[in-house]
């Protein structure tokens, strides 16, 4: 399962192997420094935005990929099993994407840990 894991100066978006052939990418990274926001959404579906892009997207499944829409592009690694909340990580104009939407196994502590890193 995908989570977000702070490495010095950066966010990771840490997926497995089959994750990283889904999502369309090896790596998602972004400077800890881009971060403006963190939260944890309960409802999962609230957590995309836009439309899908480029990744694989099976509905009530997963949705793993970039979703562009009007404010830039967002970044979603979301397993849809149950109702399982997700971290939504809004990031500065200055950053690659817009939002990184993860079900992390731990929202409440990947959000601390998260907005510790950031100083928010």
């Amino acid at each position: 399962m995908a989570r977000l894991v702070v490495k010095g100066d950066d966010l990771i978006v840490d997926l497995s192997w089959w994750e990283r052939a889904a999502a369309r990418r090896r790596e998602v990274r972004v400077p800890v420094s881009a971060i403006h926001q963190v939260s944890v959404e309960p409802d999962w579906w609230r957590a995309l935005r836009g439309v899908r892009g480029r990744g694989t997207w099976i509905p009530g499944v997963l949705a793993y990929g970039v979703r562009p829409h009007p404010l830039g592009e967002d970044f979603s690694a979301v397993r849809v099993r149950g109702r399982r909340p997700a971290v939504c990580v809004d990031l500065w104009h200055s950053s690659p994407y817009a939002r990184l939407a993860v079900t992390d196994p731990d929202p409440d502590g990947t959000v601390r840990a998260v907005r510790t890193a950031a100083g928010i």
